[in-house]
């Protein structure tokens, strides 16, 4: 008997990786496959130090083999997460984008739902977390109250599922607790559920994940930047000073020497009001210029400058995104807004290294 190489890899590609959840062959954990007659050896990274995870691996390699191959002799070196896994958190994912406000009640939250819809509207698959644990809009914004996520057993370990929407993964506390419930948390508990946002869900493979933080600066600010390595931040503001000296506070937490996460650029939102049956009008209600003046502190971009319309408040309300409706009055400026964003990630990654998870020292 002879034992098929491409039988092999298809075998071991129904064994899952305990990380992420995707099978270890897209995982890249398997290395120096060889065949010797009946003799199959080949190492295998793992990106664990638990010794139960790393034997139940090893014995569901040596079952899939033997399921196909049943006179098969399966060698698994076992090896720690080595080069495979060098992002070490949430390897399956390409970038990851924290949305941030100085102040609440800027759309910040409206600008993340729309910036992920965006972007898959782009063709790129993307994943949305609402770290906004406060206040989740989320399942508002997305038509999905009442949703819950699946759990999942994981060699022993129980992992959630993000629940999908108009094409995008998401995961937020809304899902978790019911909508007229308070949640009253302190630092640790906080940091403790971003964390398992993290960990502890399966994200799929990913070009972007929105991170919709809360507004200001914070314990999820912190643990964020110390748990994934955000590749950039986009900035929310409006019109207004008070939103301006806001968002500023908030955007200079993150160029911090110790932090130093790279801000992509400024999105200024309720720009100007356009009533919807004079589309081509601007009434300038908040005022003119923070969106520029945010820029030029940060010294980046504008996204975008996105009006005050009343249909994206309803289209919001209704769990319809701007970015979900072609013929909405927003959607062009949200669509360039995405672009806009696409273009600033690609030069950052271009010309810069990939940001470190941060190390704060207390």
């Amino acid at each position: 008997m002879s034992i098929d190489n491409n039988k092999v890899v298809s075998a071991l590609g129904t064994v899952k990786d305990p990380k992420t959840g995707l099978n270890i062959i897209r995982s890249k954990m398997v290395e120096g496959l060889k065949i010797d007659n009946l003799n199959v050896t080949f190492t295998l990274n793992v990106p664990s130090d638990d010794p139960q995870i790393k034997s139940e691996i090893n014995f569901a390699c040596i079952a899939a083999i033997q399921n196909v191959y049943p006179e098969a002799n399966v060698h698994v070196h076992m090896a720690g997460s080595g080069t495979p896994n060098k992002k070490g958190t949430l390897p399956q994912i390409k970038n990851i984008i924290a949305v941030g406000s100085g102040k609440g009640g800027v759309g910040k939250s409206t600008v993340a739902v729309n910036l992920a819809l965006g972007l898959k509207e782009l063709g790129a698959s993307v994943g949305l977390m609402d770290a906004d644990l406060y206040g989740p809009s989320v399942p508002t914004l997305l038509g999905m109250q009442g949703e819950r996520p699946k759990i999942e057993k994981l060699y022993g370990q129980p992992k959630m599922r993000p629940l999908e929407k108009y094409g995008i993964s998401t995961i937020s506390i809304g899902f978790i607790i019911e909508p007229e419930q308070a949640v009253v948390l302190r630092g640790p508990r906080l940091g403790g559920i971003i964390k398992q946002f993290i960990n502890d869900c399966l994200w799929p493979e990913l070009d972007f994940l929105i991170i919709d933080l809360p507004p200001g600066t914070g314990d999820i600010q912190l643990t964020m930047v110390q748990t994934v390595p955000v590749t950039g931040v986009v900035m929310v503001t409006t019109p207004q000073e008070l939103a301006y000296v806001d968002a500023l506070k908030a955007m200079n937490m993150f160029k911090l020497s110790n932090v130093n996460v790279p801000i992509l650029g400024v999105v200024e939102n309720m720009a100007w009001f356009t009533p919807g049956e004079l589309p081509d009008h601007k009434y300038y209600i908040f005022g003119k210029g923070a969106g520029k003046r945010l820029v030029k502190e940060s010294n980046t971009t504008l996204l975008g400058q996105i009006p005050l319309i009343q249909s994206v408040r309803e289209s919001g309300d209704s769990g319809a995104p701007a970015m979900t409706q072609k013929d909405h009055l927003a959607f062009p400026y949200f669509k360039s807004m995405a672009e806009k964003t696409l273009h600033q990630v690609n030069l950052r990654n271009e010309v810069m290294a990939p940001t470190q998870i941060v190390k704060i020292k207390t």
